[in-house]
């Protein structure tokens, strides 16, 4: 009979306090902004003197760091939930639909991902990676309609976050924008599967390679007089 593994307390209440310190991070984040996460306010909350909370991250740029591996996971599993169906124009807005209300939903979270809202702060190689497979994913479903050029990807989030944009700034907690997301992706799609055309050009003249003939002049006969 196999012994289960004996379990590390002291670990397991490290990770704890650790999520409890990210949990109110966030909330920080949500209410206050970004800019408005204090270490010594998360301490405060959590119980512990700011010190102490140097035990569980190193610097406050750590605990962004955790938070935009959680939300650049967030971000995977609410992608994998979007129903797809054999409709490529239908799979394109279903997906931005999702998009837009992943970001809108949690605006905190949206910036930390999508935008460069606190200076000096770049996620660690561990917590990108994770963000590099979600653009794959969304990589990979343009792929699966026939969709490959980099350029449509790149055009395709541009839209994205624009619309992002904004409905946080200029109508949060409405649907403004968010309305506009269908109409935006049928001209997307209509333009990345125009058919290819070439430009007309008009036929160049060939030139002669004849001479022009020069007229010839007569002296005229003069008569004269004896």
């Amino acid at each position: 009979m196999l012994e289960k593994p004996q379990r590390d307390r002291r670990i397991e209440r490290h990770e704890a306090t650790k999520a409890e310190i990210l949990d109110v991070a966030w909330q920080f984040a949500r209410t206050e902004g970004l800019a408005g996460v204090s270490l010594r306010e998360v301490a405060r909350q959590v119980g512990m003197q700011a010190p102490s909370l140097y035990s569980y991250f190193d610097s406050k740029n750590a605990i962004f760091d955790a938070m935009f591996a959680q939300g650049a996971q967030a971000f995977i599993e609410h992608q994998q939930r979007a129903v797809m169906s054999g409709d490529p124009l239908h799979n394109l807005q279903t997906h931005m639909r999702s998009f837009v209300q992943f970001c809108t939903d949690d605006a905190a979270r949206y910036q930390l991902l999508f935008q460069r809202t606190i200076p000096g702060f770049e996620p660690s190689p561990e917590s990108f990676a994770i963000a590099i497979e979600g653009l794959a994913l969304v990589r990979g479903r343009l792929a699966a309609i026939g969709i490959l050029e980099p350029e449509s990807l790149d055009l395709l989030t541009a839209i994205g976050t624009g619309i992002t944009d904004q409905q946080i700034s200029n109508d949060p907690g409405g649907d403004r924008w968010i309305r506009l997301v269908d109409d935006a992706m049928e001209m997307f799609f209509n333009h990345v599967t125009r058919p290819a055309t070439r430009p007309t050009t008009k036929p160049v003249a060939k030139r002669s390679t004849k001479r022009p003939s020069t007229p010839t002049s007569k002296t005229p006969k003069v008569r004269v007089r004896s």
